[in-house]
């Protein structure tokens, strides 16, 4: 089994940024790419301060944080990638936008190179199909955030051979993660199961069963969940929430999964959750109640 020294990723934002920060401490020199300049300088900035944060409280040597300096650099340009081990796209959940990139990462990267989706729930079956190295093609999802999250879901496509599945394997445990694997069905396992409790959530919200301050509440002191579906939903990005639900919908033909009118509104607004300052919560006032949007 060949042994990954680099890797490329695809995606500046807060999973790429995470997964490239787990590479350079663990190791493994990283290729950081993203088409906005100022994408990656906040990823930079962001990774430098996260890992000063791990020296602070004892997790990681001085010495560490040196070497991953050194092996991590960033990009504007993806044909950089010509000479990387592995690919791990995070980029938008999009399937049309993913294929486009597999398909010109297949051109790009060496014949040996596995491409790997950071996907939510989209068919690596069908990312597959817009290669030629179908056998090379998996599902390496990270929880969010990747530097703190134990988990890594693998999903196999159609075509993925063994000999990818054990490679992929390997580095997420090198990673220090716990692997699962998950058949390519819509949503995989995680999000098969959590999709549907946060879109039910939203209906809670918008048929009255409760205020989402005690919807959330519920859930964590309920269920022992330590995030609420509604504040989850808002650190996942409700824009990524109704993706993946539309994703289950089409994919399952079960009128259940149809998202939640009250999320898609959400996401038609542009309250995106925490990366747009407001979701269901307002995180520019934290403390302000917000009204509906029927009451905006």
């Amino acid at each position: 089994m060949a042994e990954i020294k680099s890797i490329g990723v695809v995606g500046a934002g807060q999973m790429g940024s995470g997964i490239a920060q787990l590479a350079a401490v663990n190791g493994v020199d990283v290729w950081l790419h993203d088409t906005d300049a100022d994408a990656l300088n906040k990823a930079q900035d962001s990774i430098s301060k996260n890992i000063q944060r791990l020296v602070s409280k004892g997790h990681l040597s001085q010495g560490v944080v040196v070497d991953a300096s050194r092996r991590l650099r960033c990009t504007s340009n993806v044909e950089d990638f010509g000479s990387v081990d592995f690919v791990i796209e995070a980029i938008v959940e999009s399937e049309d936008v993913k294929k486009k990139l597999f398909t010109q990462l297949d051109r790009i990267v060496k014949g040996s190179a596995i491409l790997a989706s950071n996907t939510s729930s989209i068919s690596i079956t069908r990312l597959a199909s817009a290669t030629s190295r179908r056998s090379q093609v998996i599902g390496m999802h990270f929880m969010n955030p990747p530097p703190i999250m134990k988990l890594v879901e693998i999903i196999r496509g159609a075509d993925t051979s063994d000999g990818t599945y054990n490679v992929t394997r390997v580095l997420a445990e090198r990673f220090g993660k716990t692997v699962i694997c998950s058949n390519d069905y819509p949503g995989f396992i995680v999000n098969r199961i959590l999709m549907p409790m946060i879109n039910e959530a939203f209906h809670a919200l918008q048929t009255g069963v409760a205020t989402k301050e005690d919807i959330d509440t519920g859930m964590k002191l309920g269920t022992n969940h330590p995030m609420g579906p509604l504040e989850l939903a808002d650190l996942i990005g409700l824009d990524v929430c109704l993706s993946i639900m539309k994703v289950l919908h089409t994919g399952l033909g079960d009128s259940r999964y149809a998202p939640c009118p009250l999320l898609v509104q959400y996401v038609d607004a542009g309250r995106l959750g925490r990366k747009r300052g407001i979701g269901v919560y307002d995180y520019n006032t934290r403390a302000k109640e917000i009204k509906p949007l029927a009451q905006l």
